[in-house]
């Protein structure tokens, strides 16, 4: 028996659609018993505990890849993580998943493989990745390999989640996405990105905000959260360093000062006029990204 810890992302973080992430203090954890035969999954929607759930869904995947036959298994759910609130539930389940079958099978899989194969079923690795390796990463997928870098963020910066109560299916928010986008929207998030990554590990924060702004999947996502736009202009007029979409949302990121105190009481009192019941919450990076622990 053992227990697989992985924790919370954010992906895309404003213009680095599908390549940058991190991982915080937040987790989902599983606990894995192999029995004589048979699925029992206990601890979650009972609409999520059968066959189909993604969990086992990844192990059944990986017992393939790897020619094992799995045994019966018992799955245990804790989780603290939204599902389909953009802070990357799916992908703990994904990479609980292959982590498992990978242990049940004398961890015959690298960390590397077990990221090619967590791309593969999620489709990029900007969620993936930090929640496998923790920190800030930069990722990218090649002829199906994928490679990546941890950023090392200045310490000057806390992040301040705001959650409303809804929930927003990644495959839905990936819809409203264009197929072709203009080379001008192409150059304008290239330039950002760049400014972005260099001001976090530099801590010259001065461009942050304007680093966030993105062409490429927030303008057409914005629509389908309420608020979203009363929301990130309001943050903008704060001290707020900067803010973005979480992942597909409708998790909305704040990047504040470490020092900045008075910010996120005036968001609190800012969201309680609107509709969405929203929260806030302040959430430190974790820097291990997943672990396993024996029972």
């Amino acid at each position: 028996m053992f227990k697989i810890k992985v924790p919370a992302t954010s992906a895309n973080m404003g213009p680095g659609l599908d390549t940058l992430g991190v991982a915080f203090k937040l987790y989902n954890s599983f606990i894995v018993e192999e029995i004589e035969t048979g699925l029992e999954i206990l601890g979650c929607d009972e609409k999520f505990a059968n066959s189909n759930n993604l969990v086992y869904s990844s192990m059944l995947k990986t017992f393939e890849k790897l020619k094992k036959d799995p045994k019966g298994v018992r799955l245990t759910f804790k989780t603290d993580i939204p599902v389909s609130g953009g802070l990357g539930s799916s992908a703990t389940c994904i990479l609980a998943g292959i982590t498992a079958a990978n242990r049940l099978c004398g961890d015959a899989l690298t960390k590397q493989e077990v990221l090619k194969y967590a791309c593969e079923i999620e489709g990029h690795s900007d969620n993936v990745t930090p929640a496998l390796v923790g920190g800030m990463t930069v990722s990218i997928i090649n002829e199906g390999a994928t490679y990546y870098n941890k950023i090392p963020i200045s310490e000057g910066v806390k992040f301040c989640v705001l959650i409303p109560k809804l929930q927003l299916a990644t495959e839905d928010s990936r819809a409203v996405l264009p197929e072709k986008v203009p080379l001008k929207d192409a150059v304008f998030n290239v330039g950002r990105v760049s400014m972005l990554i260099v001001a976090l590990v530099n801590g010259d924060y001065k461009g942050v905000k304007l680093a966030c702004m993105d062409k490429l999947h927030q303008p057409y996502r914005m629509g389908l959260i309420e608020n979203y736009s009363e929301i990130t202009s309001f943050v903008e007029d704060t001290k707020a360093l900067g803010v973005f979409l979480s992942g597909a949302g409708p998790t909305i990121m704040v990047m504040l000062k470490k020092d900045d105190n008075s910010t996120e009481k005036k968001l609190k009192e800012f969201l309680q006029g609107l509709s969405g019941n929203w929260e806030t919450l302040n959430l430190e990076i974790d820097e291990n990204g997943l672990e396993i622990l024996d029972m």
